[in-house]
Formats: C-alpha cells, sequence, structure tokens
C-alpha cells in the first residue's frame, strides 16, 4: 500500500499570543478537551487514485507573460524570474486585473493565484506615483510568502513594503510604517491593531486584496475583515477576492465590498487530482506509530508533511521522530514567527525531510517537492483535508497522501 515515493504580547484586543481564541468561526461546536468537534468524514473519501495528465486535458493559455501590458521594470523582472506560459488563473485574471476590474477568483490550492494578482497591484504602483495597496491572507507564513514574492517583482522599484503580522516584533513594524509603504501584506488582526493604534491609516489605499477569504472567514475574522474594508475609500478602489470555495458567507462578503466584478474559477475538483491518496488503518497506538516510521523509512528521500491535532500533540510527535533518528521539524502557532520561519526554511532547503505541523501549515504554504502529506490525525472537515493534502503532487509530479484511521 505504501509507495516510495514574541514579541511581548500587547494587553490590546486581539494581540497577543492567547488571541487566536476568538478567531474561531462562531458557528462550530466545541467538545470540552479537543476544540472545534470534528465533522465525520467518510474514510472512503480519502482513498483516490491520481489521475494522469493528459494531452487532452492540459491547459492552453491564451497569453504568454510577455503579451501583457505591464510596467517596463516589471517586465523585465518577470522575464528574469524565467515566467513563460502562465497557469490558467494567471492567464485568465491577469488581463482583467489590468484593466482595473474587481475580481473574484476562485481555485484550488497551487494554482499560481499570488501572481494572478501580485503582477497587476504591483504593476499599478510602479505606474501611479503614490497609490496604496493592502494584502490581507489569513496567516503569518501566507503573508509572509506573499511578500517574497512580491519582492521578487518590486526590486529596483524603490517602492516601499511592510509586512505586519503577528508572532513578530511589532517595532520593525512601526519603522516600515513611518516610511508610508506603498504596498502592506499582513493578518488582519495585526492590521486591525494597527488601524486601533494608529499607526496605518487606510484613507489613502486604492486597491485590497484578500487571499483566502474563507480560511479568513473560518479561523472568525469576519469583523476584523470589514473593518478593514470599511477603511477604505470606495471611490476608485479595485479590490480582489480569492477563495478555494463560494459559499454564501464568502458571497455575501464580496457582495457587500466589490463592484461589478468578474469571476473566474478554475477549480478542477474536490481534491488534488495529482495526489495518490488511501488510508492506513491501525488497532492501537504502537501499531500507529510502527506504520508511520514504515512509510517514513521506505525512502529516506521524501519530503513529508505531517498534520497532527494540537500543538502537544505535534510537540511530541516531533519529539519522537528525532529521537528515533529522522531529521524532522515543526510548526504550530505556539512558535514565534522567528522560529515557524527557520523551520520552513530548513525543510525548503532540505536540511530536513519531515515537518510536522498543525493546520497552520495546510493553507497557501508554498514548498517545493513536497512528496507525501500523511494525516496522523483526521482534519476537522473535509475542506481542510483537501487543503493539507494540496501541499504535494505539485509542478506536474504525483504526489501520495496517507489518512491514519483507527479500526472499529
Amino acid at each position: 500500500m505504501y509507495k516510495k515515493s514574541y514579541h511581548k504580547p500587547s494587553n490590546r484586543p486581539g494581540s497577543g499570543k492567547n488571541s487566536r481564541s476568538r478567531h474561531f468561526s462562531s458557528n462550530r461546536k466545541f467538545s470540552r478537551n479537543r476544540g472545534p468537534k470534528k465533522d465525520y468524514i467518510n474514510p472512503q473519501r480519502f482513498i483516490k487514485a491520481a489521475k494522469v495528465p493528459t494531452e487532452n486535458n492540459q491547459y492552453i493559455a491564451t497569453n504568454s507573460f510577455s503579451d501583457f501590458k505591464v510596467n517596463p521594470g516589471l517586465s523585465k523582472r518577470i522575464a528574469e524570474r524565467g515566467f513563460k506560459s502562465p497557469s490558467p488563473i494567471q492567464d485568465q485574471i491577469i488581463p482583467h486585473g489590468l484593466d482595473g476590474r474587481d475580481v473574484i477568483g476562485i481555485a484550488n490550492t497551487g494554482t499560481g493565484k499570488t501572481m494572478a494578482f501580485a503582477i497587476p497591484v504591483i504593476h499599478h504602483l510602479m505606474t501611479n506615483p503614490g497609490a496604496k495597496a493592502i494584502i490581507l491572507a489569513p496567516t503569518r507564513e501566507l503573508a509572509d510568502q506573499i511578500l517574497q514574492e512580491c519582492k521578487s517583482l518590486l526590486s529596483g522599484s524603490r517602492l516601499y513594503w511592510a509586512l505586519l503580522i503577528g508572532g513578530s516584533p511589532i517595532g520593525p513594524q512601526f519603522r516600515d510604517l513611518k516610511r508610508r509603504p506603498n504596498l502592506v501584506i499582513g493578518t488582519p488582526g495585526r492590521v486591525k491593531d494597527h488601524l486601533e493604534r494608529g499607526t496605518l491609516k487606510l484613507n489613502n489605499f486604492s486597491m485590497v486584496v484578500l487571499d483566502e477569504v474563507d480560511r479568513m472567514l473560518d479561523m472568525g475574522f469576519i469583523d476584523d475583515m470589514r473593518e478593514i474594508l470599511r477603511q477604505i475609500p470606495t471611490d476608485n478602489r479595485q479590490s480582489y477576492f480569492f477563495s478555494a470555495t463560494m459559499d454564501t458567507r464568502v458571497r455575501t462578503l464580496i457582495n457587500d465590498y466589490s463592484k461589478d466584478p468578474i469571476s473566474i474559477s478554475v477549480v478542477t475538483g474536490d481534491t488534488a487530482d495529482s495526489v495518490e491518496q488511501d488510508v492506513v488503518r491501525y488497532s492501537h497506538a504502537n501499531e500507529k506509530v510502527s506504520k508511520l516510521h514504515d512509510i517514513l523509512i521506505s525512502d529516506q528521500n521524501n519530503k513529508v508533511l505531517i498534520f497532527d491535532e494540537t500543538r502537544r500533540d505535534v510537540d511530541k510527535l516531533s519529539r519522537s521522530l528525532r529521537d528515533h533518528g529522522f531529521k524532522a521539524d515543526l510548526i504550530h502557532g505556539g512558535k514565534t514567527q522567528g522560529q515557524r520561519k527557520r523551520a520552513l526554511q530548513n525543510f525548503k532547503q532540505d536540511k530536513i525531510n519531515i515537518m510536522v505541523a498543525t493546520d497552520v501549515a495546510a493553507r497557501g504554504i508554498d514548498i517545493d517537492g513536497v512528496t507525501h502529506v500523511i494525516n496522523y490525525s483526521t482534519p476537522q472537515s473535509f475542506s481542510d483535508y483537501v487543503h493539507r493534502i494540496g501541499r504535494a503532487g505539485r509542478a506536474g509530479r504525483t504526489g501520495y497522501a496517507f489518512t491514519f484511521i483507527e479500526k472499529r
């Protein structure tokens, strides 16, 4: 079956390490000891063969990156990155973004949506002196990842940026904001904190991007998001909304804060077609650990992302794996941003080949070469499962996902 293959927290509302408790969706049920109650997911939904791409279902782009009429400096950076043929979401959204339209992007994870909004946003900033844009993301890691992508296009532009996320010193954020940045990227909670402090004002911003809207709603950021959007003038505002799903909550938010948006959907299915999915059944804790070790030692070249349920579970499992000689590290919400960033960097650079994480890593983390995703604990919902396994099977490669299920 197995295939080879802190800064000291502020006392202000919504800041500090304990603020996560207010970011759970109010419509979730909670058990006494384990947090949100899990949805029941039929184990058969965790079993699915990977599809092999064929010439018939390969997307043929209408444009090439050189076709996009963007600032010469930006065009040069795009060429230096080696971009030639855009992905479906990039091909369809970038022209509308450059035309100034409000855009709704519905797409699976790993479709290249960051560049779909980064290119038109940065073009606007480069060609309109004094223009400002803000990008919101649900997690620190995704916000930082978006910044890194944008910085590769901003080189030599003389534009300033600021990254506003929790878990990192706030002093440097004050310093960056004093420079009146053209581009602000952050998580809703920390952006709201700066608005309340008066260190950030949005009255002269003309572009806004909400990435992973559904995830931000799941995390309970709805009030923060609405307050941020209310403070951005509606005259000449361009808005981008990206979401993996389009339920009533997402649609209501978009309807309230967009004007005549164009909707682009490139969703290809419930789960990543390029991921081979199976279950691992176990009877007791010792057998569970043993079967996990079997998977991990099947090929030492595998790059594995393991999801467990709580911070304590992640700490325990990561420590156990290291004690057994595996090169493993961990990330979860209890770690500082610096610790999480170092762990991810070591994983990206192959200094370790196993990362144990809570669902903080499930959304938007682009780690090249992940071969396996292991759900050591089952996800809260099938949507969470989809985003977990989306870390594998990218760039035309087949990935593998194993979900541990206790025998009944």
